[in-house]
């Protein structure tokens, strides 16, 4: 199971290979279909999260 975290990790190495002209040209469609993927997982995650915690804080509100 992947984290937040290898995910944002992972994320911010294809936008650092991609600066840095690392991904040749061949790569470049695979690797920007990886970090739609990783946006995609990490924005779910956060809004589950939020959701939780705002779950959980309104319940302690009752």
């Amino acid at each position: 199971m992947t984290t937040y975290q290898q995910s944002l990790t992972e994320l911010q190495q294809i936008v650092s290979d991609l600066e840095n002209e690392v991904i040749g040209v061949d790569e470049l469609s695979e690797k920007v279909k990886r970090a739609s993927e990783l946006i995609q997982f990490c924005q779910q995650k956060l809004r589950s999260t939020e959701t939780a915690i705002g779950e959980t804080l309104g319940n302690n509100q009752e």
